[in-house]
């Protein structure tokens, strides 16, 4: 009986490729098998183009589509399908690496397939990633939090009053996902006294990156899914 290949989840970072860690190269360059997680609606792997340049030519890639969704349980037979894909795989012995953006477990896609697979008895090794709001802060200069200090990181797809009680008793805050509601965000934000201070940067790292330092005048812009508000009290 073959032995069950070795499941990689790989964090490759919020854009730069020159973020990825070492043991995140080192793994990309030993698996026989890569997937690239994508959306029903894009054409590509945004994960895939960050990790392209560290893939070996004779590596299989194969495309998994994955809904965004919040509630796992509606999406069930799509996640089961990719997992059965994977399993396929791997029960051939082969070792199989899913590449994710910024950090695995962090609002990760690749958390619904890690637990699926440790169901299966599935060898899984977790590779982590940069954060995209490490990486936004330490590009822009602005630390997110000193001392005592407290900092919240909140999904701006959570409901508002939980996005208000977040910010209200927080120190410094970080808003993943900020592309749907910027309006109702900036206006949180105003109200918690953590507008003034507030910075955004859509895609970092990438190509098309866009960072927006005066949000009262772009209440209305349209944004990628992949964008992040780092902000905090004024420093007295």
């Amino acid at each position: 009986m073959t032995k069950l290949g070795t499941f990689y989840g790989i964090g490759v970072g919020p854009g730069d490729p020159e973020l990825l860690t070492v043991k995140a190269i080192n793994a990309i360059n030993a698996v026989d098998v890569i997937i690239a997680p994508k959306t029903e609606k894009k054409e590509g792997s945004v994960a895939l183009s960050i990790a392209r340049s560290h893939i070996r030519p004779t590596t299989e890639i194969i495309y998994q589509v994955f809904p965004m969704v919040k509630d796992f349980s509606e999406w069930t037979e799509v996640f089961d399908g990719n997992k059965a894909e994977i399993m396929s795989i791997l029960r051939r012995g082969k070792s199989v690496a899913f590449l994710t953006i910024g950090d695995p477990m962090f609002y990760s896609t690749y958390i619904y397939i890690f637990r699926l697979l440790r169901a299966e008895g599935v060898k899984v090794v977790t590779i982590p990633g940069v954060p995209a709001f490490l990486a936004i802060a330490s590009q822009l200069g602005r630390p997110l939090a000193f001392g005592n200090e407290i900092i919240s990181i909140i999904p701006a797809t959570a409901p508002r009053g939980a996005i208000e009680s977040a910010l209200n008793s927080s120190d410094a805050a970080v808003l993943m996902k900020v592309y749907k509601n910027l309006d109702e965000i900036v206006d949180a934000l105003e109200r918690s006294g953590k507008l003034d201070e507030a910075m955004l940067v859509s895609r970092s790292g990438l190509d098309d990156e866009k960072i927006i330092d005066d949000l009262r005048n772009h209440k209305e812009e349209r944004l990628n899914y992949l964008s992040t508000i780092i902000t905090r009290e004024a420093i007295r």
